[in-house]
């Protein structure tokens, strides 16, 4: 015996008619035969989602903060007073020694000043640039027109000082004025004033890996391979930075060193063997290298990884409107070359 119900054969009826009734699909037994029934079907995409606890916020007394900060403030007192008793006795020996010792400590300290203004100013421009980069995500989401206006206005301040950017400037400042959605508005800056910025970006990306496939491939020591590579890493990263318009200093370059690798530990980190291997592997020439130049394309596609990293870390906008660099692009041109 078949419990599931006969279905029902087909039928037109109007919307309107009494003896339409929509009903949950419990109800339907409480119904004569004659009624016709609608049951809706639940929509998949408003079902509730499931959303992840947050961990709770730490609690407690900073006391790693407070050691550090009384660490750096006895280190600058210990400092201070040294120089003083220094220009003391200076002056003790020698009237002129002690103005020479003076003349040194207001020139240390004016080098000073200056180097931690431009570091301030570096990190503070590098948040600038990170928070451009999470507002213009948050309006491709929201859809929000006012805030895509004040977005754009803060990129055009932005790339005021990039002469690359001056016809680009004007073409986004003329659509400033039209009627324009908010995501369509971020869609449009993109196109206009990351477009040439993305080329550029790309070719320092593909020169800095095929620098390091070839240096590794003909270096005689691991010593000279580990040096060039981080070198030629970090001179990447702050060209990227410069490029989409950062200014990071000693201590910018260490924060954006840090926020590379946890962009690329969140997206797969370095662990792209398997598309590497499939990448020499795809071109026919796995056989034919020697190990070291095999190990020389590899540095050189680790390398490329960093700076795509480093790009999407950089880069004020997110790619919405663009289509991001990729990293088989770059290990075909990689590939071509040491073809060639």
């Amino acid at each position: 015996m078949n419990d599931r119900s006969q279905p029902r054969r087909p039928a037109t009826f109007r919307l309107d008619d009494p003896g339409v009734v929509v009903t949950e699909a419990d109800e339907a037994a409480r119904l004569g035969r004659t009624t016709i029934q609608i049951t809706p079907e639940h929509d998949p995409q408003a079902l509730p989602v499931p959303v992840e606890a947050s961990l709770p916020a730490r609690r407690g007394f900073p006391w790693g903060a407070l050691f550090w900060s009384g660490l750096a403030g006895l280190t600058l007192l210990a400092t201070g007073l040294g120089v003083v008793h220094l220009i003391e006795d200076l002056f003790a020996r020698s009237e002129t020694l002690g103005f020479v010792g003076v003349a040194f400590a207001f020139v240390t300290a004016l080098a000073l000043a200056v180097v931690t203004g431009r570091e301030a100013l570096g990190l503070a421009r590098l948040a600038t640039i990170e928070k451009l980069h999470a507002r213009a995500a948050a309006v491709l989401a929201s859809d929000d027109r006012k805030e895509s206006r004040v977005i754009v206005q803060d990129l055009l301040k932005l790339a005021h000082q990039n002469p690359q950017l001056a016809r680009a400037r004007a073409a986004l400042e003329s659509h400033a004025g039209e009627i324009i959605d908010g995501a369509d508005m971020i869609r449009l800056a993109e196109r206009e004033l990351m477009s040439p910025l993305d080329a550029e970006a790309r070719r320092l990306v593909s020169s800095a890996a095929q620098k390091v496939s070839i240096v590794t491939a003909v270096s005689p020591r691991a010593a000279i391979d580990v040096m060039f590579v981080l070198v030629a890493s970090l001179r990447l990263i702050r060209q990227l930075a410069f490029l989409y318009g950062g200014r990071p200093g000693a201590l910018g370059m260490i924060r954006l060193l840090r926020h590379v690798i946890a962009h690329l530990a969140i997206t797969g980190g370095m662990a792209a063997s398997d598309s590497l291997v499939q990448q020499m592997l795809g071109h026919g020439i796995a056989a034919k290298l020697s190990q070291r130049l095999g190990e020389g394309i590899l540095n050189g596609l680790l390398t490329a990884r960093l700076g795509l990293a480093a790009i999407d870390v950089t880069r004020p906008l997110p790619f919405a409107a663009l289509p991001p660099p990729k990293l088989s692009d770059l290990a075909t041109d990689l590939l071509r070359k040491e073809e060639e």
